[in-house]
């Protein structure tokens, strides 16, 4: 007898640490039938393919042995040599009652478990890229992103001239209750505390016609420090420089600093920081960060000040093709401990475009550049660019907010709109380094956050100035802006037949411990569309399995056989084993992703799963779900990309 379009294979199972290999995923042995869809990453596993039982559980050595069986993809019988089970193992599976089996007709007498194929058409879930390697799978194409300036709202109420903004009642009187948004701000306060953030206010934000707008991002910027952010602010003054001098020699995109021009960048670059200082003062006393205490009692508080200084060295361009930039210069070195000695006295470091260098000269340096090396040399947790309108990356295709890039997504997307950043500091955006529109502005922040994060910068931040835009973006789930963040799942890709081998090797002790039912390589061969590996130097290091389950509704996933080497525990490569295989679900449209557990619940817990009731399973899962090893189920719905972002900055600090 053949059975066509399926195949039948053991589900993977995971179990806790054993004999230096670690176990981050759930362990069960129960069976599954997987549609024979060879080019696609993701098996899909449709409710609509199972029939109704017929009978109770089938706990014989034979049902054990068929329950193993590969059935081959259209043309393969159900004969051949069975893998010998120990029916007394009790890590052996044991058929749900909801189970169809029949008698195989080659005459073994086994009870094969299989699924009758109905007439009707099951949806099926588009495949995904052929490439192997993690960049290609969750790449974003980078013709279809879209720089869009939205209209600015008006802050002004045009009848009496003061400030129309929204009040805190106002807004938790329309959905956002203050004990709901607190306790949901709650984490990112803790995880921000005392880590490094360098802020890029351009000077166009300076001299807005509405002066609302840069008071009520100062606030902000304070709110942030008090809430234990340690804070480095670069601010420019191009936009004071062009009103002064509108048609600037520029030769490459390079400006050319004669020492007329640099009188003025003096100027002007004094005018923005004492602007700076002038509000952060006042934002600071209003945040309590200069609080005086003129009632004679002794306070442990610490006051916050603004500080500027020579905080870095610049040394000049020079002449490069025949052109002397005179007074043009870039970042030559970061005085790194003495910025953390104002971070450790709890003030505020300053910078502005102007730097020394040892001999006693002035240059004029770009603060765009200036952010993105000082955030590398510091170590920064994040690099925040600030844009002069309000920007947003919207996708061409569905009209879609794109709110995250990853590392090589900003590359590609600097490469196709030919933004070239050069490390001197400066940048040519094709045939138009002259030329300064908003939608350039957006690419040249993005370019510049790619070179903090690669100077070792953790995530960079583009954000429009609009109304609480800051606390949005660092305090909210939502966000407002563009989070682009390095490459965490470097090393991770799809396994292939070559990798088998491997993954075997990798799971062999805890089967030999009997804590992972034993799976023939056989099986994993078949099954190895569904895994994925993390690999260093060429070894495997941990693996893990993903399936799709089309449910009546919604799509499911279900996450097993996340197995981390012991050598590589405490270094991240569960987490990002993990957040990787939670977006291929949602990028494969499965919003809600489930695990079996009897050992490793906590851990699960610890990154936002919560326990719940077999019946909330997919049919198809709920029917060969293992009543007798009553794995518990956690389960985890992903509402947008940034829930995976949320995920990704508790474990990579």
């Amino acid at each position: 007898m053949r059975i066509s379009n399926y195949y039948v294979t053991a589900l993977a199972c995971v179990a806790p640490s054993v004999h230096g290999f670690t176990t981050i995923a759930p362990r069960t042995s129960s069976r599954i039938l997987l549609l024979p869809i060879r080019n696609n990453p993701l098996p899909i596993i449709s409710s609509r393919h199972f029939a109704s039982s017929t009978g109770g559980d089938n706990t014989s050595s034979s049902s054990s042995a068929a329950a193993d069986l590969v059935v081959k993809n259209d043309t393969s019988s159900l004969g051949g040599e069975q893998p010998q089970r120990n029916t007394t193992d009790t890590s052996s599976s044991v058929l749900d009652q909801n189970t169809t089996t029949m008698t195989d007709p080659n005459g073994s007498g086994d009870q094969l478990v299989v699924a009758q194929k109905k007439k009707e058409a099951s949806s099926v879930i588009p495949p995904l890229p052929e490439t192997l390697d993690a960049s290609g799978l969750l790449s974003l194409d980078p013709t279809v992103v879209d720089i869009v300036q939205v209209p600015t709202k008006n802050h002004t109420d045009t009848a009496n001239g003061q400030a129309s903004r929204p009040s805190s009642l106002e807004a938790m009187m329309k959905g956002l209750p203050f004990v709901s948004m607190f306790r949901g701000s709650a984490n990112y306060i803790a995880n921000h505390r005392n880590t490094l953030a360098v802020y890029h206010i351009p000077g166009g934000l300076l001299d807005l016609p509405d002066p609302t707008v840069f008071r009520d991002l100062t606030n902000d910027i304070a709110l942030t420090w008090l809430l234990g952010m340690k804070i480095v602010l670069v601010v420019g003054c191009r936009r004071q420089i062009e009103k002064r001098i509108p048609k600037r020699t520029r030769f490459f995109g390079i400006p050319v600093t004669d020492a007329e021009t640099l009188r003025v960048v003096k100027e002007e670059a004094g005018y923005v920081r004492f602007e700076v200082e002038r509000q952060l003062a006042r934002s600071l006393r209003m945040q309590g960060g200069n609080n005086d205490n003129n009632t004679g009692a002794k306070s442990d508080h610490v006051d916050g000040n603004v500080v500027s200084g020579n905080f870095y060295s610049a040394q000049p361009f020079g002449v490069l093709d025949g052109i002397d930039y005179k007074y043009t210069g870039f970042v030559r070195k970061v005085e790194v401990e003495k910025i953390r000695q104002l971070h450790a006295g709890r003030d505020i470091c300053l910078l502005t475009t102007l730097g020394v260098s040892p001999s006693g000269e002035v240059f004029n340096v770009n603060s765009e550049a200036l952010a993105a090396t000082v955030a590398g040399a510091l170590d920064a947790s994040k690099v925040i660019y600030f844009t002069e309108q309000e920007m947003e990356l919207r996708h061409k295709v569905h009209g879609n907010k794109i709110q995250n890039l990853r590392l090589s997504d900003a590359r590609n997307l600097m490469k196709h709109n030919d933004v070239t950043i050069h490390k001197r500091g400066f940048v040519t955006v094709g045939e138009r380094s002259d030329e300064l529109l908003p939608e350039t502005d957006m690419l040249i922040k993005i370019g510049w956050a790619t070179m903090a994060l690669e100077q070792g910068v953790k995530r960079a931040h583009i954000i429009s100035p609009k109304f609480g835009a800051v606390l949005q973006e660092l305090y909210t789930r939502d966000g407002s802006g563009a989070l682009i963040s390095r490459d965490l799942y470097e090393g991770i890709r799809r396994a292939n037949v070559n990798d088998v081998s491997n993954i075997y090797d990798l799971i062999y002790p805890l089967i030999k411990m009997g804590t992972l039912v034993d799976r023939p390589k056989a099986v994993l061969e078949k099954d190895v569309d569904s895994y994925y590996v993390f690999t260093r130097d060429e070894l495997i290091v941990a693996c893990g399995q993903l399936k799709i389950f089309e449910g009546e509704v919604k799509r499911y996933a279900e996450i097993g056989c996340l197995v981390v080497n012991q050598e590589y525990r405490a270094r991240g490569r569960g987490d990002a084993m993990l957040g990787y295989l939670e977006r291929l679900c949602f990028l494969n449209g499965a919003t809600t992703v489930f695990v079996l557990s009897t050992q490793t619940m906590e851990w699960f817990v610890e990154r936002g799963f919560t326990q719940v009731t077999v019946d909330k399973l997919p049919p198809s899962r709920q029917a060969t779900y293992n009543h007798k090893r009553a794995s518990q189920i956690y389960m985890k719905d992903i509402n947008s990309s940034r829930d995976l972002d949320q995920s990704e900055l508790w474990w990579n600090r």
